[in-house]
């Protein structure tokens, strides 16, 4: 069985600062018409930040969950940016440090069922600090954890982000 779909029709149901909604009309490879909801989305970036034998993690407001999260540093990118570019941008921006070495963990899809999103994720090691500048409207705080602090954050449910979790899996993986 071949698995495809066709699109036969998009119509912009949203056009926002950070997403894009389309109402699609889709084929099915059974013959099948169908219709789809697709969220468009720029992607983003995901930064382990390890700094000697510690993990920075920024603690900040979502509004969507109305809730304080523990996560990685992350950011969104912007039309046409270089992911790696990004990285280096959002761990400044959000921690205030730089870093010398870097190292790529792939990329996952955020939410494949209904949105195209797409985040890299990015090691950073050999942190120095120059100075934290967040975006306009974001209140964010950066902390440093052991390893062993954050995997028992993890299991005592104080962090529950994916792509935090999903970056420091990658990282584990990859050694």
């Amino acid at each position: 069985m071949e698995f495809t779909e066709k699109t036969l029709e998009s119509q912009l149901i949203y056009d926002g600062k950070v997403v894009r909604v389309f109402k699609d009309s889709v084929e099915l490879s059974t013959g099948q018409k169908s219709f789809r909801e697709v969220v468009k989305h720029s992607g983003g970036v995901v930064i382990l930040a390890v700094k000697e034998d510690k993990i920075l993690l920024v603690k900040q407001f979502r509004y969507p969950l109305k809730e304080v999260l523990f996560e990685l540093p992350a950011g969104k990118l912007e039309a046409g940016e270089d992911p790696f570019e990004a990285a280096k941008r959002e761990l400044e921006e959000e921690t205030g440090y730089c870093a010398s070495k870097w190292t790529e963990l792939g990329y996952v899809y955020t939410s494949p069922g209904y949105s195209d999103e797409k985040l890299y994720l990015y090691k950073a090691e050999d942190l120095e600090f120059t100075h934290c500048h967040p975006d306009e409207g974001e209140i964010i705080q950066a902390f440093e954890y052991k390893y062993d602090e954050v995997l028992k954050m993890i299991n005592d449910g104080k962090i529950n982000d994916a792509k935090t979790l999903c970056a420091l899996l990658r990282a584990k993986i990859k050694g």
